[in-house]
């Protein structure tokens, strides 16, 4: 049987077409193995949002043609789109195909095969309007399943590549996404994760369909418990959505709420389009209808031109909002975006220490967030059995586990918490 082998950098988004690729190839006979495998094709799903993404796509692109010599590899994906020249370049590589194209996959791999010459398809993605429908029909086997129903962002923040690399906005047909969530209940999975580069932006292009009604209809499907939805920018919510969410007993009380940064002068130059008042009022209001809500965000310290001052209203900002978990990033200058040629660039050491001092408030938070919940009774929806325990996660998004003598997986149970270790809490299940 041919072998095809994938590497994956990046985001969710890139994780999700991955899985469509490996179903593709199983379709027409291959069989998917380990990357460190020997293959007859290799493809790497490539990752721009930094140079040092940009870098480790090389780096795997090279290791692919080592392992063997004879096969086809392929890169696709953002760097490809970004930079098809310079990929088309390293030794090594037979097909360059950027952020779309991916359903003829299978088809170009075979035709570089058998013609043996070089592909490249990368198109101008500027004026892209199509979403590019691609599916998973045999899931694997978990409880939780990513469902991509968004691509392209118009947002152009200045330290961002993705919307030269992702193009517009495109929402997938709402038939579409439905017909994937019945297969993904008939499956077992219980929980949907709605994923997409700009979430909030689903169904702008479609006019008569909103991300609220994607919910609306999911949640109608027999067996999905749970649905929540990937990053979401903060002026997306208000009253209307909460009022609606609210009511549906299958949304989940956690927000990935894009933040950046603390500092109303830093998110102009980041080109966000919201200031910290209305980040504050947005929280406030998840809070009023959703007290428990997890909320987490991503930052980035060290933007270009960032004083101590700012990066010290971010500080206070991060600590009044209470996240209950954040991911810290360091600025890293990308070529092509307008922060890379703003002046003032931060030093690498003031990042490492800014980074150091928001991820140890960052774990003094999470811990504060987590501990509220010793003594309560929350719904589990379990996943795997490690080292006698069966771990799972709560609608909040808190990591949960339990001693169990029976398999767990995939079962959504009440569970008393009655202590915390790390990162996780420790519960006991509640007797029917």
């Amino acid at each position: 049987m041919k072998k095809v082998a994938f590497y994956t950098l990046g985001c969710k988004v890139n994780q999700y077409e991955t899985e469509a690729m490996e179903e593709m190839f199983r379709k027409r006979g291959y069989e998917v193995v380990d990357f460190e495998e020997r293959a007859d094709i290799y493809i790497i799903n490539t990752c721009t949002v930094t140079n040092l993404g940009d870098r480790k796509s090389r780096q795997f692109i090279r290791r692919a043609k080592k392992l063997n010599e004879n096969s086809i590899v392929a890169a696709v994906g953002c760097y490809s789109q970004i930079a098809p020249d310079e990929v088309e370049s390293i030794d090594g590589v037979d097909i360059v195909i950027g952020t779309t194209d991916k359903e003829k996959i299978v088809d170009l791999c075979e035709e570089a095969k058998l013609k043996k010459r070089k592909i490249n398809v990368v198109k101008n993605i500027k004026h892209h309007r199509q979403f590019d429908n691609l599916t998973i029909d045999n899931v694997k086997s978990r409880t939780r399943a990513y469902m991509k129903i968004q691509d392209g962002c118009n947002q152009y923040c200045s330290y961002c590549i993705i919307p030269y690399a992702r193009g517009p906005i495109r929402s997938r047909r709402l038939d579409d996404i439905l017909n994937e969530a019945e297969k993904l209940a008939k499956a077992n999975f219980k929980e949907i994760i709605l994923t997409g580069i700009h979430v909030a932006s689903y169904g702008k292009d479609l006019k008569d369909v909103t991300l609220l009604d994607v919910i609306d209809e999911i949640s109608k499907i027999e067996g999905i418990e749970r649905i929540r939805l990937s990053s979401i920018e903060p002026t997306f919510i208000d009253e209307e959505f909460m009022d609606k969410v609210i009511k549906n007993k299958k949304f989940c009380d956690h927000f990935h709420l894009s933040l950046q940064s603390g500092s109303d002068s830093v998110l102009k130059r980041m080109n966000r389009k919201y200031t910290t008042e209305e980040y504050r009022n947005t929280v406030n209001m998840i809070r009023k209808y959703m007290p428990n809500a997890g909320i987490t965000t991503d930052i980035i310290v060290g933007f270009p031109g960032e004083t101590e001052e700012e990066f010290q209203e971010t500080y206070d900002f991060v600590n009044e909002i209470g996240f209950s978990r954040i991911h810290v990033f360091k600025y890293s200058p990308r070529k092509g975006t307008p922060a890379s040629e703003f002046d003032n660039q931060i030093h690498g050491s003031v990042k490492h220490s800014r980074s150091e001092r928001l991820i140890e408030l960052g774990n003094q938070l999470a811990n504060r967030f987590m501990e509220k919940f010793i003594g309560k009774r929350m719904e589990v929806l379990f996943e795997e059995n490690k080292g006698g325990y069966f771990e799972g996660y709560t609608t909040n998004y808190l990591r949960v586990k339990v001693e169990a003598e029976k398999d767990l997986h995939g079962e959504i149970l009440p569970v008393k918490i009655i202590d915390k270790e790390k990162d996780i809490l420790i519960g006991k299940i509640e007797e029917f």
